[in-house]
């Protein structure tokens, strides 16, 4: 079913979805450089060409080297998280209620999302109680960023999100399992939806595993053998009557349409002519959390009210630091950094490769007739190794050696190391550097506590994150 209203609601949501492609631009470059892609920037060249910065090193007859410390402050702070949640016991199932916890394997979920959210400033779970696999229970999700949409918030908290939703890339039996139920009907009205190839339900070329998903490049269209279904959700305002049957005690409401307040009329006209207690009524707006979800081509494929006894959407969402509406993740504070460093490896490698080592100068007259210059090389290298000389002209054969002094670089590689270690909070206390044997168990507790603060803010915005989760998961 297709109406004016759900195609400009799906409209909105896309336009959502494209509102927010600098902040997933921003986030694929960050994680370029963090698994180790770190010269794809595109720059200009002396020449006025656009050229990706590897590219240019190349030309200019160096290697594009790359020293990755991203990867590694990563996998120090994912680190960390795993060893305090176990001293801390975050994931510890203490009533049936928490079983979500070992169902989900959560703690390794949470140190997948926690690197998303260290890479992009984006966190995004989704939780929900359906039948995969032939088995109904709670389930929580990772997002993919690249999925997801919402309406521009600046509330930390997400209490002005009033649009949220994701993209989903569904197998087509998993459609007529979630839409059609034993409708032979409704089959064949998915059948034909999802027989176009804009849907995504072409088999051939299915992406490789391990391959960078570029399904979501475009709103509606889903990788090859797959089908798109796209969930919204709204906070819809809804103008109810608030009913109080003073003759039951019961308590209820309606739409607030003319057919409801006709049906309360009459009753109470007959409850009057009864002797009867009415029904006392009140005008209310209420806000309701209302799912939608739609094909490609804007067909309504179900519609329903929040089931959750939370009463809201299925997503637990935190962006960092979300000041005035903008991410800012911790990867991006470290960018700059690691180009200086790599540009400093660049440089370092560059003059060791291009000093002379060991360069022979032989003079052409000293050269004995019956040898060959491969001779002289050859022997030249060889331990022990004689080389004959004419005895003419004045000049000796002699070995050059150029002086490698880069001294200057590597004192500024060394303080670009430094300034990343401190720019990031990684320090080496946190990564289990440098730790001298004489330091006491309680010294160094009270040096990992100080090195930790630098890094409270964002662990504790990604333990609110974990905490709106959690009250979903429970109140499912």
């Amino acid at each position: 079913m297709k109406s004016q209203t759900n195609l400009c609601l799906l409209t909105a949501a896309r336009d959502a979805w494209l509102s927010a492609s600098s902040l997933r631009s921003r986030r694929e470059r960050y994680k370029r450089y963090t698994y180790g892609d770190q010269w794809s920037d595109i720059v200009t060249d002396e020449s006025g060409r656009r050229v990706r910065e590897s590219d240019q090193i190349e030309d200019s007859g160096r290697k594009p080297l790359i020293n990755n410390m991203i990867r590694q402050i990563v996998k120090i702070v994912i680190g960390r998280y795993r060893s305090s949640s176990r001293e801390e016991g975050i994931y510890r199932v203490d009533s049936p209620r928490r079983s979500y916890i070992t169902d989900n394997a959560l703690l390794e979920l949470d140190c997948r999302m926690l690197e998303e959210f260290l890479i992009s400033g984006c966190a995004v779970q989704r939780v929900c109680r359906e039948t995969r696999q032939g088995r109904r229970r709670l389930w929580i999700d990772n997002v993919n960023p690249r999925k997801f949409f919402v309406n521009a918030f600046r509330d930390p908290r997400g209490c002005d999100i009033e649009m949220i939703g994701m993209l989903h890339d569904l197998s087509f039996p998993e459609i007529i399992a979630r839409f059609a139920g034993d409708s032979s009907r409704r089959f064949d009205q998915l059948a034909h939806i999802y027989s176009s190839s804009s849907a995504g339900s072409v088999l051939d070329g299915a992406p490789q595993l391990g391959e960078s998903d570029d399904s979501a490049a475009d709103f509606f269209t889903a990788p090859p053998g797959r089908c798109r279904a796209i969930e919204v959700w709204t906070l819809d305002c809804r103008n109810t009557l608030l009913c109080h049957d003073r003759r039951d005690a019961r308590a209820y409401t309606l739409n607030n349409s003319a057919a409801a307040r006709e049906t309360i009329d009459n009753l109470n006209s007959r409850r009057i002519s009864w002797g009867e207690a009415t029904v006392a009524t009140r005008r209310r707006l209420d806000f309701v959390w209302h799912c939608r979800w739609f094909a490609p081509d804007g067909s309504l494929l179900a519609s329903y009210d929040s089931p959750f006894r939370h009463g809201s959407h299925p997503f637990a969402v935190k962006f960092y630091p979300l000041t005035d509406g903008e991410v800012h993740s911790f990867v991006e504070d470290v960018i700059d950094q690691q180009r200086c460093i790599n540009r400093m490896v660049v440089l370092i490698d560059h003059i060791i490769g291009s000093a002379a080592k060991g360069l022979l100068l032989f003079p052409q007259e000293q050269k004995p007739k019956n040898y060959d210059w491969s001779d002289i090389r050859d022997a030249w290298s060889r331990a022990n190794g004689v080389i004959p000389i004419t005895g003419h002209g004045n000049i000796l054969p002699q070995q050059v050696h150029s002086p490698t002094d880069n001294k200057g670089a590597s004192e500024l590689l060394n303080l670009q190391m430094k300034l990343f270690d401190q720019i990031s909070g990684v320090s080496d206390v946190i990564a289990g550097r440098s730790i001298s044997p004489s330091t006491g168990n309680a010294v160094y507790e009270s040096q990992l506590r100080n090195s930790a603060v630098a890094l409270a803010d964002l662990i504790d915005s990604f333990a609110a994150f974990r905490s709106d989760r959690d009250y979903k998961a429970i109140n499912i």
